[in-house]
Formats: structure tokens, C-alpha cells, sequence
């Protein structure tokens, strides 16, 4: 699997404060969780939060003990509850969460079933919330790095939609703060990417454009840089 953009993803900042507590109903209705769920739910809070405890002192291991430990109940809450925008975000985020915390600890094979798992809550995270530049950078580069780990197994049919998906939600991020440096790397990374499965040639002069402007000021990633200097010839 290509970690291209793969650290960026991990760079990013402390997941997110997790729900409240879910308070119990004596009789739930529909579409509201019951007793044995809401304890459940609040157990995986506990866990998740123990989780990013673990994952900020570095002990990878753990935290991907608490998230999977989290993880069900979180994923039953969403099933119950889908436009709880909210747990929809939580799970999202536990989502990621636990695939940055088992790439940390090599266990590469685990991240593209979790990011793969990530994606339609993080789009509906991203619809519900346009403003949310933090969740918008999150899944393009979620869709980057899915994208170029189809094109590392030689599938570029499967490879260009997530290229195509990623690139107008980097550009937003770009558009909307031209000096973040993170950004434009993940901007970087999707034109790259995109360029080895589109056709379309203002895809490559937006992608040579963006690696000369990065490599002149010195803002490119480690990662994206030598198929930046590639690219920019």
C-alpha cells in the first residue's frame, strides 16, 4: 500500500471531543436506542476517548484495542440513530482513528478496510457540515489514499473516480486557506494521482503549475516531493 499521502493523514490533529453520555429512556421509540444499547454506547465512549489517551502517548497498540473495543456499539448507535449527525461523525472519526493507530503500528493490511469503512460518514459529515475544513481534508485524503492503493494493484478504472472525488474538496480546502501547507500537499497528492488516470490535460498543468509553486517555496511534503520535481520536470 502506497503511503504517499499516508502520513499527512496521520499528522492531522486530535480526532475530536466524543458525544455525551447517552442518557436513558425508560420506554424507547422509534429510531431512539434502548437500555442495553445506551450503556453499551456509553462504554465505547469511555473506550474511545482511552483510545486517544493511549494513541497520544504512542502506545499504538492500545489505542487499537480501545477503538475496536468501541467501535460496535458506535457503528450500532449510527445503524439506529443514521442522521444523528453527531455519532455519525463520532463513528467517522473512530473509523480513522483506528486506522491511523494501526498504521503507527504497521498493521497496514487493517487501514483500507477502515478507510474504506470511513468514507460514506465522513461524505455525509462533509454534506451536513460544508465548513467543516478538517472532516473535508480528512476524506480527500482518505479518497487519495484508497486511490493510490488501487493504482498500486495496477486497477486505474477503480483508482480515477476517488482521484476525481478527492480533487474539488482539496481544492475547497486550498481555496479557502491558499497558505495552509497541509492543503495544498493533499491537493498535490490528488492531482498527482489523478494525472496517471485522467486524460483530461488541464488535470496535468494544474498539477505541474501546484509542483512548481511548492517546490520554489519550499512547502511540499517529503512525500509528494519526487513526483512533484517528476512532474515539474
Amino acid at each position: 500500500m502506497s503511503r504517499s499521502i499516508l502520513a499527512l493523514l496521520l499528522a492531522s490533529p486530535a480526532i475530536l471531543a466524543a458525544p455525551a453520555i447517552a442518557q436513558e429512556a425508560a420506554a424507547p421509540a422509534a429510531g431512539q436506542m434502548n437500555p442495553a444499547q445506551i450503556e453499551a454506547f456509553n462504554k465505547a465512549v469511555t473506550n474511545f476517548q482511552a483510545g486517544q489517551a493511549a494513541q497520544q502517548a504512542g502506545d499504538n497498540a492500545g489505542a487499537v484495542a480501545k477503538y475496536e473495543a468501541a467501535l460496535p456499539a458506535i457503528r450500532d448507535a449510527v445503524k439506529v440513530q443514521p442522521d444523528n449527525i453527531d455519532n455519525v461523525n463520532f463513528l467517522a472519526n473512530a473509523l480513522y482513528a483506528d486506522a491511523a493507530a494501526n498504521a503507527s503500528s504497521q498493521q497496514m493490511d487493517k487501514v483500507v478496510p477502515l478507510f474504506e469503512e470511513s468514507v460514506p460518514h465522513f461524505r455525509k459529515v462533509v454534506s451536513a457540515k460544508p465548513a467543516d475544513a478538517t472532516s473535508r481534508n480528512i476524506l480527500a485524503g482518505i479518497l487519495v489514499q484508497l486511490g493510490n492503493a488501487k493504482l498500486g494493484a495496477q486497477d486505474k478504472a477503480a483508482a480515477a473516480p476517488l482521484y476525481t472525488e478527492a480533487l474539488p474538496l482539496a481544492r475547497k480546502s486550498v481555496a479557502d486557506a491558499p497558505a495552509d501547507a497541509a492543503a495544498n500537499n493533499i491537493l498535490l497528492s490528488a492531482l498527482i494521482g489523478a494525472s496517471q488516470t485522467s486524460t483530461d490535460p488541464t488535470i496535468k498543468e494544474e498539477a505541474v503549475t501546484l509542483s512548481k509553486k511548492m517546490i520554489a517555496d519550499g512547502s511540499v511534503d517529503a512525500s509528494n516531493k519526487p513526483a512533484a520535481q517528476a512532474i515539474a520536470g
